[in-house]
């Protein structure tokens, strides 16, 4: 993204700001709500970059709360499966070009949206063992080293898996940390993470924790169902936004 250009510098904080916001009062959906925005502004390493950096800050306090709940030999599948699959999804990020990775997270964008405003039934996946977790935290390594959307399959999968919610949540939340975390050391070891990612970083860190603390201090207090549809619509016509223009 250009400095010279004003409106992309709002298109970024304004994706910023509302990501944090329904993160922090619906508590989830951080990566595909800023994705939605940002891809209107930012090249696709960008927006992965901070993504990745971002949600390691939003995700990281709650999993330091949930850090009594983690059972390590459940979460370690999914941690050394991811690191395994971060390779190939930066190689992704790379090589493919913009046009196709913005189609890819718009196809994501509108494939989660979907998924949530329907609830489909999904096949029961509670004793398919530790070989399949493993799987798709490789999986989740690739696509998040690829779109920095790097929580989204492992919270499907211990949906599949009929995990309890502390569970579920002991699983789903530190596998993204993980992953967000061994992303970005890879990223700056590369050279992905340039001077112009950094200033765009610091300077939407006051959006970040004003949208969040914001969405904190309104948790309750709004129709949490009403207003999750309501995200959940918006990321739809975000995806086939950016699917459509190829933006």
């Amino acid at each position: 993204m250009s400095s010279a250009v004003p409106f992309d510098l709002v298109i970024f904080l304004l994706g910023t700001f509302a990501a944090a916001f329904v993160t922090g009062l619906a508590g989830f959906a951080f990566g595909m709500v800023a994705a939605g925005i940002w891809l209107f502004a930012l090249t696709p390493i960008q927006t992965t970059t901070l993504m990745v950096a971002y949600a390691l800050l939003v995700q990281g306090y709650s999993t330091w709360k949930l850090r009594r709940a983690i059972i390590p030999s459940r979460l370690l599948p999914f941690v050394v499966g991811s690191a395994i699959g971060i390779p190939a999804g930066i190689a992704i990020l790379e090589q493919a070009s913009a046009v196709h990775l913005r189609t890819g997270v718009g196809a994501l964008l509108i494939a989660f949206s979907l998924y949530n405003l329907l609830r489909p039934k999904m096949p029961d996946m509670k004793n398919v063992g530790r070989v399949a977790d493993s799987g798709i935290g490789v999986l989740n390594g690739v696509l998040g080293g690829a779109t920095g959307l790097g929580g989204i399959l492992p919270t499907l999968w211990c949906v599949l898996r009929g995990w309890p919610r502390d569970e579920h949540r002991a699983v789903s939340q530190p596998t993204a940390v993980a992953t967000f975390a061994l992303t970005l050391i890879a990223f700056g070891g590369l050279g992905l993470v340039t001077p112009e990612t950094t200033r765009l970083f610091l300077i939407g860190l006051p959006a970040l924790v004003s949208g969040t603390l914001l969405g904190w201090s309104l948790y309750g207090k709004l129709d949490e169902v009403a207003f999750r549809k309501v995200v959940l619509v918006l990321l739809l016509v975000s995806g086939v936004a950016i699917v459509v223009t190829g933006r």
